[in-house]
């Protein structure tokens, strides 16, 4: 089914297909997948190269054309003509989320088990060949989505004509907890250069953390935010924007009530939405899934906090990329959720990359990684570079993670290094 429609700057055609939830039973059931076909307008008719986006996440929609930042689009659009993919559970593709999957945690466990980037890659596969039958197309991955592309490099090369990667080249070796141990290395970091710009936020978030541990502060959907849930505000410091965000909104926490100081609610309301995943509950289910690589997780950020006081200690220090089980527990999106959750992070998964396959690998590659990334570690990325042929790595501490939205120079610099 496809549909289409123009709105400025952009010719676009909606597609839906049918796919198997589980690949391994392709006569099983199915789950709807959804992508956006996005053109330059006079250009609906031109044999352009096709270039799949693959969002970061896990558990994001793609990008709404005009409605959020992708400065990479309008790049992209002068040479290809881009399909942006709600990834399996995502967007206006079949959702998962405390809504739809099954009542029993074992079954909504077992659904689960067919979101990552082996099943994500699969579906573009079925996808690429219902659109454009055998020929190869083009793949863009952010951040998680370039998770995705090494996925695809090492499960269907076959289907790529050159992929393109933006703080999202993945460790092949490491374990959860070594991923998590530098994870929290580089949280420690950004909070320094976050500290350093502006020193007197320190304090602030102090004095709101402990406001918080006093009095009960309720979110606009009704629960209780605590000190901890506070914490996890720090989730954007390694993104350019909304590093400066945390500053603004902490400059509006306090107001004088009638019984002393109180949390505003401008505050709350931009710190409820910050931290509830009621938009993204499969970033939360499935994050730490997408590190493990024939192994199961153990809610492992959260064992490996323990060996960093820091973050339980004065002075004040927000928490990054980390999902904790107590998530389940205050988050009103997330807690029926809770069985499935620990059903998942005990679960050993499978492999999701194939070393012989991407040792051998012939499809052009270039990748983007940034120096200080919060999300990535630089060290990881530079490794995986290093055994996949053909990859062009372009090292930068000129942008942030999200470069590539933010900056249409980015995907022109990655085009330049597979293009010359």
């Amino acid at each position: 089914m496809t549909i289409s429609f123009r709105r400025p700057g952009y010719a676009c055609t909606d597609h839906f297909l049918d796919v198997p939830l589980d690949h391994a039973d392709p006569g099983g059931p199915t789950i709807r997948l959804y992508a956006r076909e996005v053109v330059a307008p006079g250009r609906q008719d031109d044999d352009l190269p096709w270039l799949l986006y693959l969002q970061g996440g896990p558990g994001n929609k793609a990008p709404r054309p005009g409605a959020s930042p992708a400065a990479w689009l309008g790049r992209a659009l002068r040479d290809y003509r881009v399909l942006l993919l709600d990834q399996r559970g995502t967007g206006r593709s079949t959702p998962a989320n405390r809504q739809t999957l099954p009542a029993a945690p074992a079954d909504a466990a077992a659904y689960l088990r067919h979101f990552r980037a082996d099943s994500i890659v699969r579906d573009a596969e079925l996808l690429r060949r219902h659109l454009i039958g055998d020929r190869p197309w083009s793949v863009l991955g952010q951040s998680f989505g370039g998770f995705c592309t090494v996925t695809y490099l090492s499960l269907a090369p076959e289907g790529l004509r050159e992929a393109f990667i933006t703080g999202g080249l993945p460790s092949l070796t490491a374990s959860p907890d070594e991923w998590y141990r530098t994870a929290y290395l580089r949280v420690l970091a950004a909070n320094d250069r976050y500290f350093a710009r502006y020193p007197g936020d320190r304090d602030v978030a102090a004095r709101i953390a402990g406001h918080l541990a006093e009095r009960d502060e309720r979110l606009p959907t009704g629960e209780r935010l605590t000190p901890r849930r506070f914490q996890t505000l720090g989730l954007g410091l390694g993104a350019s924007g909304r590093f400066d965000d945390l500053h603004y909104l902490l400059e509006e926490a306090f107001v004088a009530g009638r019984e002393g100081a109180a949390l505003s609610d401008t505050f709350l309301q931009s710190a409820g939405a910050t931290v509830s995943y009621a938009a993204q509950p499969l970033y939360a289910l499935i994050h730490e899934a997408c590190v493990c690589d024939g192994t199961a997780s153990n809610w492992s950020a959260q064992r490996v906090r323990e060996e960093f006081p820091e973050f339980d200690a004065e002075p004040f220090t927000f928490v990054g990329e980390m999902i904790y089980p107590w998530f389940f527990e205050e988050d009103p999106a997330l807690t029926p959720l809770r069985e499935t959750a620990d059903l998942l992070a005990s679960y050993e998964w499978p492999a999701l990359y194939d070393p012989d396959t991407l040792a051998a690998n012939t499809v052009p590659v270039a990748a983007a990684v940034y120096y200080d990334d919060m999300y990535v570690d630089r060290d990881f990325s530079l490794e995986t570079a290093r055994v996949i042929p053909g990859c062009r790595t372009w090292i930068t501490s000129e942008h942030a993670h999200n470069g590539l939205s933010a900056d249409p120079r980015v995907l022109d610099h990655l085009l330049t290094l597979i293009h010359i």
